[in-house]
């Protein structure tokens, strides 16, 4: 495979590894030859003198799009659930994918996508993106150079808005500049090279340039708007900040799915916004959308989604089991849910959704190596102490009966099918050896009491917490549990601190947390999310989130890592800076070698590959797909091409 960046098109993928078996889901930016289809509700419109033709709608290229499995049919409802109000990402993963690049379906190449090509300077410093010519906002008003040059420039790199430029837009402690130069062609210069900008623009972390609709969002901003405080104090919040926030979003926060007025690029658009206290939001046709299928027709084929609001698992999996949801594999992918899933398919009138994991670790456990109690932090920070508790774990046991055995003992590091998998990194320290480990924490200075128990060096119990969310992860939980018997047997005692999700992020984000679990990443993406292979993502790498800060923020914010943690900092940057993937392959083999000898964090077993439902009558959906943040399922797999049959 060429190692090289492609220009104008599609770019290699710099992770290696993929999706095996994998069938393809081909875009290409052909010309809009003859002409094509709409919605009849849209056409009515047109013929009442309400909307603009089809043709004044579309680019004057759309972007054609060839459907999974046939030219779709228009009409229907896609319904699908939420969990409380705090499940945004379950929107985003469906409806907002809109960047200037994506992922294909296979997840091994980036595609055009609102930029039908590019060119990147040989040294990865620069990258300029020619847009499709002629597309609009959900309102009508042109996309141009203007929006992303606004995007970055005026909100992205805003110190009010931003405490620190986002890490996919800065390289060398320095931003982005982005620069217009014509109203199609647009370019982004970086500090030093950023090989991997192309890859990183293609996940959900990817969508600022195109989330930012100037002529609308231009009104929040000081800049603009002289008058901006005024408006705040009359909106009833507090800053010009809270009132561009709850009027034009961010990628990851529920108010980017609460305002019915704010323009976008989505197949969909915000109909009944996601609030307090609703129990469903509506996202209807964007009239304006800017793709077409092989016979000309305007995307969307579907007229509404649906996304019914559960408070709990069980709310929603009764609602899959009735027939009440198209397709569903968040909140519902959980083993332990397979077995009824599978019985029930014939009454809920659906198939079965293969997920095939990118993440490396099924239940990673973060140790605060930077616990604000000093006792506690030294503690944690003992190597051997970690060490022990790891052998002290019966992971075949935990994977019997919670995974029903489908998994292996495993550390972190990419997945053993990965080129760069490293041994040592993923298969130390999982074996079960309680005697050896009660010796190591004898010598380590944690002796037991008089109950069997274990004291610290100064007299306290040993004794922590470990935060877990039962709601997103209630297998983890469950492994939990049996960790807390484990230890137990070797006079350890531990809390299994069953918590909601938005406390969870908080005593992550204030270091209030003694320990912390999630799902470790970069089984297939290593490059994207290497949150495990040091304290790179500040809310993800939960051992240590004051050195994420000072990584992030450049040294000016967080806490000073020691010197094996600012190592791997710098190679790193040098990795994701090295176009050649056999380079790149080597630093990172440093990195996995520093991060196998420091044993920072503690997991349990490899990756368990998911599943969901797909109803019946909903075609043109890929059957098997990757599951991964970085490709945010199922949004990668086209929704705008799903469509039902009668």
């Amino acid at each position: 495979m060429p190692n090289e960046i492609l220009s104008r098109g599609v770019s290699r993928r710099a992770v290696l590894g993929g999706m095996a078996g994998v069938a393809a889901l081909s875009v290409a930016g052909r010309a809009f030859a003859a002409p094509g289809g709409e919605a009849p509700a849209l056409a009515q419109l047109v013929k009442d003198g309400k909307l603009p033709p089809l043709a004044e709608r579309l680019p004057k290229k759309p972007m054609v799009v060839t459907p999974f499995e046939k030219v779709g049919t228009y009409g229907g409802t896609l319904r699908r659930g939420l969990r409380g109000s705090s499940d945004h990402n379950g929107i985003l993963r469906m409806v907002g994918n809109q960047s200037l690049v994506r992922w294909n379906l296979e997840f091994t190449a980036v595609q055009p996508n609102l930029a039908e090509s590019w060119e990147v300077s040989d040294d990865a410093t620069q990258f300029t993106f020619h847009l499709i010519e002629g597309v609009r906002w959900s309102d009508g008003h042109p996309f141009t150079a203007d929006d992303i040059v606004f995007a970055i420039e005026d909100c992205v790199k805003n110190t009010e808005l931003y405490s620190s430029t986002p890490a996919q837009l800065a390289v060398a402690g320095k931003p982005v500049t982005v620069e217009k130069i014509d109203d199609r062609t647009v370019k982004f210069t970086f500090a030093a090279p950023n090989a991997l900008y192309l890859e990183n623009l293609a996940t959900p972390l990817g969508q600022h340039p195109t989330l930012f609709p100037k002529h609308y969002c231009s009104q929040f901003l000081p800049k603009y708007n002289p008058n901006i405080e005024a408006d705040a104090k009359k909106a009833g919040v507090t800053s010009w900040t809270e009132l561009f926030r709850s009027r034009c979003g961010d990628i990851e926060i529920p108010t980017r799915w609460g305002n019915v007025d704010k323009p976008t690029l989505d197949p969909w658009v915000v109909k009944e916004p996601y609030v307090g206290g609703a129990t469903r939001v509506v996202m209807a046709r964007n009239p304006y959308f800017w793709q077409v299928d092989t016979s000309g027709n305007q995307l969307p084929y579907i007229d509404e989604i649906n996304f019914g609001i559960s408070q709990d698992v069980e709310s929603l999996m009764l609602n899959v089991i009735s027939g009440k949801i198209d397709i569903q594999e968040r909140h519902i992918s959980v083993l332990a849910n397979k077995p009824t899933l599978s019985q029930n398919m014939q009454k809920g009138d659906y198939r079965l959704l293969t997920l095939v994991p990118s993440a490396s670790q099924q239940c990673q456990i973060y140790f605060n190596i930077t616990h604000k109690d000093p006792a506690m932090r030294k503690m944690f920070a003992d190597k051997s102490f970690r060490q022990a508790l790891s052998i002290g774990i019966n992971r075949q046991e935990l994977i019997d009966i919670v995974y029903f055995g489908q998994s292996e003992p495993y550390q972190a590091g990419p997945r053993p099918t990965h080129p760069w998998y490293h041994e040592k990194y993923a298969r130390q320290f999982t074996e079960y050896d309680p005697d050896k480990a009660g010796a190591m924490l004898d010598q380590a200075g944690y002796k037991k009491g008089g109950d069997g128990m274990r004291v610290r060096p100064d007299g306290q119990k040993v004794f922590f917490s470990i935060d877990v969310i039962p709601t997103l992860y209630p297998d983890l939980v469950d492994a939990l549990e049996l960790v807390k018997t484990h230890w137990a047997q070797i006079g350890v005692d531990m809390k299994v601190n069953t918590i909601e999700r938005a406390l969870y992020y908080t005593r992550g984000d204030d270091n209030a947390h003694d320990a912390a679990v999630w799902p470790g990443p970069g089984g297939l993406d290593p490059m994207l999310d290497p949150r495990d292979f040091f304290a790179f993502h500040p809310q993800g790498s939960r051992y240590a989130i004051p050195w994420t800060l000072w990584y992030t923020s450049n040294g000016a914010r967080g806490e000073e890592p020691p010197e094996s943690q600012k190592k791997r900092m710098k190679l790193f940057d040098e990795a994701r800076s090295t176009a050649d993937l056999d380079k790149r392959g080597a630093i990172m083999k440093q990195i996995f070698d520093i991060a196998a000898e420091e044993f920072e964090t503690v997991g349990l077993c490899l990756a368990v590959g998911g599943f969901g439902i797909i109803r019946n009558n909903l075609r043109n959906v890929p059957e098997k797909q990757p599951d991964s943040w970085s490709w945010p399922n199922p949004g990668p797999a086209m929704p705008q091409q799903f469509t039902f049959t009668s």
